[in-house]
């Protein structure tokens, strides 16, 4: 078995290697025809941009995208100046360097990837997929009798923050890093799933298909690794069935599918505010001019955020979503399950958790406040303050270094919820309805408590569990996702996830103390 799993481990690491080079690899070759297509396609109106571009580029081939991405960058940066300069401001390119080169790259690939579209998928994907299966799935027979133990978690390279871990590390962090900041390098990427972005929405695939297909594949293949290792466990396999569903048929085929059918792109299990664009300006307009279907979208989103989340909230906790539907949750209860005993136990943690997490929630409130008052007001300022501008500011510090770059990034580092325990918005919104008013509770037997620790160490969100097995109380926390593993890593039972009555909760002695503090810690500082 266990050489099955090193052949495995090879097999994925040769697909992983194929996969990490190309966007350094691959043919361009610009034909005058391809740029007039994309003059076309983008309404530019410089003649600077466009005579630079058939001096520097066209009828030119050019190896690898960094050949031709800075050449791009310079000839938008030279018409934009010169525009500028003669306050010609409606010839500005606004497209920015990365997705204007994306998508000249895109249009004039050629050579070996993109006439074996299929062998390099199969190279790449297809050998990661069956590596890892192969790696995975011997811990059947390998894990023996049925149960968790964490003997030795520590003591391994790719779960102590060894050099495996920053290897993982480094990957995420520049793959995040590419498909936010620098897309045209993703575009061999893309070529690997055209077939498959074809056969859903009609269209090419672009750099965010590739995400959300590896984002579905990475979901499945470490769903396997969960079924395995929680298999005595029932609520952990019907749990990560669910999120599986929601992630591949919500958040991917029906997007996909809707765009076939001439519909808005939309995910119907996204919430605002974690859907924190849903009231910006261009997406209230297309929806308002798709019909009834982008109405419906448009009374869906407010009666999800303001009715169906509060009420679920109170009658299953925030589990319902965070560890049930939600794709960020999804990917970090699969992909990140390995790293969960990173996740810091301090109060010093705590602290910064509830004031960076709640701070965000507040940030998407007030933007949208703006961006509505901007939108019904027919203006682009409130009280001095451009709204584009915080919106920008959000999006590109929030919605992509935040809960992408650090959120996923840092999984083997610092855990696998650090965006959903010190970033999302809507756990927060979550966090103050469970918090406050539901009838979730993880209840505790302080009886049959051994103190083994290993609810506490398995806790993604850094609640010291033990702390309060030990005591038999009640675990009410608004950063709690109900991911259950606290009690499906117990050996006596201890832990039970309930929803009952409200009455008996919270104890007093939670009350008096605060909202959310643990009380060991506390009773420990003193």
């Amino acid at each position: 078995m266990k050489t099955i799993k090193n052949i495995g481990l090879v097999i994925f690491l040769i697909g992983l290697g194929i996969f990490a080079a190309l966007p350094l690899l691959g043919t361009y070759k610009i034909n005058p025809s391809t740029l007039d297509e994309i003059v076309t396609k983008k309404r530019i109106k410089s003649e600077i941009f466009i005579e630079g571009l058939q001096k520097s580029i066209v009828g030119k081939e050019f190896q690898g995208m960094q050949s031709l991405s800075p050449l791009v960058g310079s000839a938008i940066e030279n018409a934009n100046t010169q525009h500028v300069k003669n306050k010609e401001y409606k010839k500005k390119i606004y497209t920015s360097a990365s997705e204007m080169a994306a998508l000249i790259g895109k249009k004039s690939g050629t050579g070996f990837m993109t006439n074996n579209k299929g062998l390099m998928w199969f190279l790449t994907f297809g050998f990661g997929i069956i590596g890892a299966l192969m790696f995975i799935v011997p811990n059947v027979v390998l894990l023996g009798k049925k149960g968790i133990k964490n003997d030795g978690i520590y003591h391994e390279n790719s779960t102590n923050k060894g050099w495996i871990a920053w290897l993982v590390f480094i990957f995420l962090v520049g793959f995040y890093l590419i498909l936010y900041f620098k897309s045209e390098y993703a575009v061999n990427w893309t070529y690997l799933v055209d077939p498959i972005s074809e056969s859903l929405s009609g269209n090419p695939a672009g750099h965010w298909f590739v995400y959300g297909f590896m984002y579905c594949t990475v979901m499945t293949v470490m769903a396997v690794r969960m079924y395995i290792k929680y298999r005595h466990n029932v609520y952990q396999m019907i749990r990560t069935t669910s999120v599986l569903f929601f992630q591949i048929v919500f958040a991917f085929l029906i997007p996909e599918i809707m765009v076939r059918l001439q519909m808005p792109y939309y995910d119907f299990k996204n919430v605002f505010p974690l859907d924190y664009d849903f009231f910006f300006q261009w997406n209230l307009n297309s929806l308002l001019d798709s019909g009834g279907i982008g109405l419906f979208i448009l009374v869906w989103g407010i009666v999800l955020t303001l009715v169906i989340v509060p009420v679920m909230v109170y009658f299953f906790g925030k589990r319902w979503y965070c560890s049930w539907v939600c794709g960020c949750g999804g990917l970090a209860e699969t992909l990140g399950d390995p790293y969960r005993q990173h996740s810091s136990k301090s109060l010093f943690s705590w602290k910064i958790e509830r004031w960076l997490i709640h701070g965000v929630l507040v940030f998407a409130v007030v933007m949208t406040g703006m961006t509505l008052y901007s939108f019904f007001a027919e203006t682009g300022t409130v009280l001095g303050l451009k709204t584009q501008s915080i919106q920008n500011t959000y999006s590109l510090a929030i919605g992509s270094v935040f809960a992408g770059v650090i959120g996923t990034g840092f999984y083997p580092i610092f855990g696998n919820r650090v965006w959903c325990r010190f970033g999302c918005p809507l756990a927060a919104y979550l966090g103050f309805v469970q918090r406050f008013k539901s009838r979730f509770r993880i209840t505790t037997n302080g009886g049959q408590c051994i103190s083994c620790g290993n609810c506490s160490t398995y806790c993604e969100q850094g609640i010291d569990v033990r702390a309060y097995a030990q005591k038999g109380e009640n675990i009410v926390r608004s950063s709690c996702v109900g991911c259950g593993i606290c009690s499906a890593v117990c050996p006596r039972g201890v832990l039970k996830l309930e929803n009952g009555p409200e009455q008996g909760r919270i104890n007093p002695t939670e009350v008096l103390l605060g909202n959310d503090v643990d009380l060991m810690e506390l009773v420990n500082k003193k």
